[in-house]
């Protein structure tokens, strides 16, 4: 009982110094939530940290195009008012992650980070109406998985470090398991249709289809052995 109680009190301690390690410059938000207080904000700084190509398929409203990936990130952005708030955000949440972590340490003293990057905000409906086809669409979808066997569906992004560290046994079961289930990669900045449709919010994401039936769908980083389980 004794070491039970030990055990607990530890836990709490390590959760509340985790806690008050958390950043009160930086604040990250629900989508809904970021667009209202950019609309609050008169000639409000947005801050689009993804690639200049994926910024100009799609992006925010009055936004700049600062790229995380490049090496004169922090000089591009010193030109911003650091008295004033900064909206950050990129695809799917960890560039922006980064980049308000930049921004604090350069002295911005309030930074919001767009909670699950642009792929929340569309799938808020908070992006504008396009009729423009990226990608495949929703009948060549369908006939990725015409298959007597299963089918896995892995949306994927070459900066996704998630992504990377799932992409060697991903490849590796695409080549061993071909007898048992087809792997279908398919680039997210690519292939923005669809991912819309299927609302998918999260890279990496899988979805695991058998008769054409989605029978299992994960987002965010999964194991070798998990994901084994799933389609062997």
């Amino acid at each position: 009982m004794k070491n039970i109680f030990i055990i607990a009190l530890a836990m709490f301690f390590s959760f509340t110094s985790c806690q008050s390690q958390t950043s009160k410059n930086i604040q990250l938000l629900e989508a809904s939530v970021f667009a209202e207080k950019i609309q609050n904000i008169p000639n409000a700084q947005i801050l689009d940290v993804r690639t200049p190509q994926e910024f100009a398929d799609d992006h925010i409203e009055n936004a700049q195009n600062i790229n995380w990936l490049n090496a004169d990130f922090a000089t591009n952005v010193a030109t911003l008012d650091k008295t004033k708030p900064v909206f950050v955000y990129c695809k799917a949440g960890s560039r922006s992650q980064k980049a308000a972590a930049k921004l604090e340490e350069m002295g911005f003293t309030t930074i919001y980070d767009l909670q699950g990057g642009i792929l929340k905000w569309e799938v808020a409906g908070l992006s504008k109406p396009s009729d423009k086809l990226v990608g495949i669409n929703r009948q060549q979808f369908e006939t990725l998985l015409n298959s007597d066997k299963k089918v896995l569906v892995n949306f994927f992004a070459p900066w996704c470090a998630p992504c990377k560290k799932m992409e060697p046994y991903i490849s590796k079961m695409q080549k061993e398991n071909s007898d048992k289930v087809v792997i279908v990669r398919l680039n997210a900045d690519d292939n923005k249709t669809i991912m819309k449709e299927l609302k998918v919010e999260e890279l990496p994401t899988l979805l695991l289809y058998e008769n054409k039936n989605l029978k299992w769908k994960s987002s965010g980083f999964v194991s070798e052995e998990d994901l084994k389980k799933q389609i062997l």
